[in-house]
């Protein structure tokens, strides 16, 4: 079976810069799903959608995943 995964070694800057945009417009509206889901969306490994989240982090955005919403939530949401 082909990995139809984008390893993280594989994706350019561009690439992740443009997931980060997409994850926190999905975060915004409460629709990214578990990690898994997104992984499946963005196709790319769960381990990856992880790793976007902890550099959105790392560049001051507050975000998390919320067990009741089933979506990682940004900002107001946060608290």
């Amino acid at each position: 079976m082909v990995n139809k995964f984008i390893s993280s070694a594989k994706m350019n800057k561009f690439q992740k810069e443009t997931l980060k945009v997409r994850l926190l417009k999905l975060a915004a509206l409460k629709g990214t799903g578990a990690p898994a889901d997104l992984a499946l969306r963005f196709e790319i490994s769960e381990r990856n959608v992880k790793r976007i989240v902890k550099e959105i982090r790392d560049d001051g955005t507050e975000i998390r995943y919320s067990q009741t919403r089933r979506s990682y939530v940004t900002g107001e949401e946060y608290q």
